[in-house]
């Protein structure tokens, strides 16, 4: 098949970063906007030639047109995608499109540490790759979904089953009822950590398991609807450790990752691969009133409190069932593209197509979300 032209990319050096003719003209007074303005403004630096600081792995594409994309077509994605480069919000990305199961584009831009808003123009910075590791946050949670209905399928569970059938200890203060289905939803009950959780709890499982058991649900029947930014990952994680015996991270291995041969695609992050993770950065305007409440209400912190929280090697160590998982863009096309296989990668039966059926089925209407206050609707 004819391959499209690969672009191998070398990085930008920081004389060259320095360079008025290199800097996208635009980006400068952003910067002096932002710090005069009390962090209004949030920009990393931009070339004006970006050829340089892209990888395309045209090896790995096939030609589109034999999948029904014209090559124009990829061209517009990927100029789309400069474009929003362009914008100084995202320090590096990484993109992978399948059509028809084959790869169309699987490419990076920008770099994935040393280009962050607050980061000076001589700070060493490191490519984005299309192999880069980079966090999926909560991205997470669908994996996690999806094994929980691998346990249906392994007789394992029944989602209408309550939690504190498989946990008494969650039964606590009214919660004895709350089904598995429901934390699926979004409907336990429980959406939130304490507000006073200090960086240093994220990492004591225990303690997060005895906060959510202790907490007094905020409806009893499933019928509020609320973004479990974090709390939900934990209760199926609990639910899913007491029946296999094992830990999340082993279900995840034996069920997905090694079957599909995966690299990362993990929770956390292997010590040896930490050198390669993009870091993560706070980027363009800082959060106001209401936007600043909302984080606060849903993930129990202020954003610099988060972005500080989430590139703490700590993070990378523990499990964080719905939003520390790492993986690359290819990884997680690979995942969704067995799902529209319904459970099959290349000839290998990963779950039976009525699991996948019931993984993407839409529970409820459109309701109003009281976390994100916004109308949501989602699967369970």
């Amino acid at each position: 098949m004819k391959k499209l032209k690969e672009r191998v990319a070398p990085q930008v050096t920081s004389e060259q970063a320095k360079s008025p003719d290199n800097t996208t003209p635009r980006r400068e007074p952003f910067r002096k906007l932002a710090r005069k303005g009390g962090g209004i403004l949030n920009l990393c630096a931009v070339p004006k030639d970006l050829s340089g600081i892209q990888v395309h792995r045209t090896e790995q594409e096939v030609d589109s047109e034999s999948v029904g994309v014209p090559r124009e077509g990829v061209a517009e994605i990927w100029h789309a995608v400069e474009e929003l480069y362009r914008t100084g919000t995202h320090p590096g990305i990484s993109l992978c499109i399948r059509r028809r199961g084959q790869v169309i584009l699987n490419r990076a831009i920008g770099h994935a540490r040393g280009n962050g808003p607050h980061d000076a123009l001589d700070t060493p910075k490191l490519p984005m790759l299309p192999e880069t590791p980079v966090c999926y946050f909560s991205a997470t949670k669908a994996v996690t979904a999806v094994l929980t209905h691998f346990l249906v399928e392994d007789k394992l569970i029944h989602l209408h089953d309550p939690v504190s059938y498989y946990t008494p200890e969650f039964g606590k203060r009214g919660k004895a009822n709350i089904t598995v289905h429901q934390v699926l939803a979004h409907r336990s009950g429980v959406p939130g950590i304490a507000g006073d959780t200090t960086p240093e709890r994220l990492w004591d499982h225990d303690w997060i398991w005895d906060m959510i058991c202790k907490q007094e649900p905020s409806n009893l029947h499933g019928h509020r609807l609320e973004y479990h930014a974090l709390t939900g990952g934990y209760v199926l994680q609990r639910v899913l450790e007491k029946v296999t015996g094992g830990s999340i991270g082993e279900y995840l291995n034996r069920r997905i990752r090694k079957p599909m041969g995966m690299q990362y695609f993990d929770y956390g992050l292997a010590a040896e691969a930490t050198p390669l993770v993009a870091e993560n950065y706070a980027t363009g305007m800082h959060p106001f009133f209401p936007i600043s409440a909302l984080i606060q209400r849903a993930l129990g912190a202020p954003l610099e409190v988060v972005e500080g929280v989430i590139n703490h090697p700590k993070f990378r160590e523990v499990v964080v069932p719905a939003g520390n998982m790492f993986g690359t863009a290819e990884e997680m096309s690979r995942f969704y593209q067995m799902l529209l296989n319904q459970g099959e990668w290349n000839g290998k039966k990963i779950c039976e197509p009525i699991t996948v059926k019931r993984i993407v089925q839409e529970y409820a209407s459109t309701q109003m979300d009281w976390t994100l206050f916004m109308p949501m609707r989602y699967s369970a």
